[in-house]
């Protein structure tokens, strides 16, 4: 039996990618939220293509699914907090009309991961003052989400001022636990420092929601030998669903399972939909987390 407290979600940029409108747009959201039925899975993140609220209940009630929360571009630096607040408080409203459970926020300030540039060697750093103006308007903005309910998980990513251990380091050191949290990906950190697990010890407490996302070896270093943008290197296959690649996600759901953690697990994997057939690796992963996942909870430190 799984561990009912951990919630096992897929997103939908497996489908229809935000970044690149134009790949899997034939996939409609009732097409969507019916291979998340058939894969097994509870729930998803919402997308750029997702209905209003009213619609979208209806569509994941009707399907006895949930909604885990959605990805927020903030430009703090660049707009200052006053004035993304302004977009945060309707994100977050939408948010809190589905139901979810957390906010995700990125900044998004010098970020190229939608830009056509090298994504290993380009990436964005932001001074000691911009530092100070990130952390405290994130300090801010999670108060807004709790003022509906949710939780201000962080995104790491690639291509941002935002993506090594050390950044992250930096911002879990400089903003208030109370109201920032942080988003764990094995993806992007594994492709940023070629490492997961020392993230995840270092974080255990502020972590409060999980990405699961494999990546490729062979595909990324030849992304990066050939200085591939973040957008080239997932249409090349850098990105897969866990099982398809080089991530040991044992040690890591071990690690999960023995802090108690509470929450989404979300399968999330930038590909594109006419190269992996979404619903062929929604399957697999689901595969994979049945046959090598699940079982390890029957050991776990897990208290009653």
């Amino acid at each position: 039996m799984e561990n009912q407290r951990i919630s096992w979600g897929i997103a939908p940029i497996g489908w229809r990618n935000d970044d690149i409108p134009e790949i899997g747009k034939g996939n409609t959201i009732s097409h969507l939220l019916s291979d998340i039925v058939v894969a097994g899975f509870e729930g998803t993140e919402v997308g750029g293509f997702f209905p209003e609220p009213k619609v979208l209940n209806k569509e994941i009630q009707l399907r006895k699914l949930r909604i885990a929360g959605q990805w927020f571009s903030s430009y703090i630096i660049q707009d200052g907090v006053e004035e993304v607040s302004k977009a945060f408080h309707k994100h977050c409203e939408y948010l809190k009309e589905v139901s979810a459970a957390v906010a995700v926020v990125s900044e998004q300030t010098y970020s190229i991961q939608g830009k056509d540039k090298n994504v290993f060697a380009e990436k964005p750093f932001f001074t000691d003052e911009e530092w100070d103006l990130l952390c405290q308007g994130l300090n801010e903005l999670g108060k807004i989400a709790e003022q509906y309910d949710l939780k201000l998980v962080y995104h790491h990513h690639m291509g941002t001022g935002i993506q090594t251990v050390a950044e992250i380091d930096r911002l879990m050191e400089y903003t208030d636990p109370e109201h920032v949290h942080l988003l764990y990906d094995t993806g992007h950190i594994y492709v940023s420092d070629a490492d997961y697990m020392t993230l995840l010890n270092k974080h255990l407490d502020r972590i409060k929601h999980v990405h699961f996302k494999d990546v490729r070896t062979s595909v990324r270093e030849q992304c990066e030998k050939e200085r591939k943008s973040f957008l080239q290197s997932f249409l090349a296959g850098m990105f897969t669903v866990p099982g398809d690649g080089c991530i040991d996600f044992t040690e890591v759901y071990k690690m999960l399972l023995e802090m108690n953690y509470s929450g989404w697990i979300v399968i999330e994997a930038e590909q594109d939909p006419s190269v992996a057939h979404p619903l062929e690796y929604a399957l697999k992963a689901r595969n994979y987390i049945n046959e090598e996942l699940i079982p390890l909870e029957n050991g776990s430190l897990i208290k009653a």
